[in-house]
């Protein structure tokens, strides 16, 4: 069992930065690949960042915005999330699985991150 815990949202302006942080406890060495997963209120939850196998992913919506990192020895991954704008306005969800995350085995609970215009 993995459990997973994020942190670092918040509310910030257009334009501004903030950086997510998912601390890993448990059975750490058992997934693949870990990311981040954003889901805006009225939309399905959609997939935003993932590292595996040493190389990082992104959505089209993001890329040369937010980056994506591991601290293997902290157990934690990162999202720093530059140019923010406010349809980046979600609750923000950690995941850990396998594949490109089309199989996930945990799930964070949530952090929110508001972008106001």
């Amino acid at each position: 069992q993995v459990q997973l815990v994020e942190s670092g949202g918040g509310l910030v302006q257009a334009g501004g930065s903030l950086r997510l942080a998912c601390a890993a406890s448990g059975r750490t060495f058992s997934f693949y690949a870990m990311g981040w997963f954003r889901q805006a209120p009225g939309k399905e939850r959609e997939f935003v960042a993932r590292i595996s196998g040493g190389r990082t992913y992104y959505a089209d919506s993001v890329k040369g915005r937010f980056t994506i990192s591991s601290d293997n020895g902290k157990n934690t991954v990162y999202l720093q999330m530059n140019s923010l704008k406010p349809e980046d306005t979600a609750v923000y969800y950690c995941a850990g699985g396998w594949g490109s995350l089309d199989i996930v085995g945990s799930w964070g609970q949530g952090t929110q991150v508001t972008v106001s215009s």
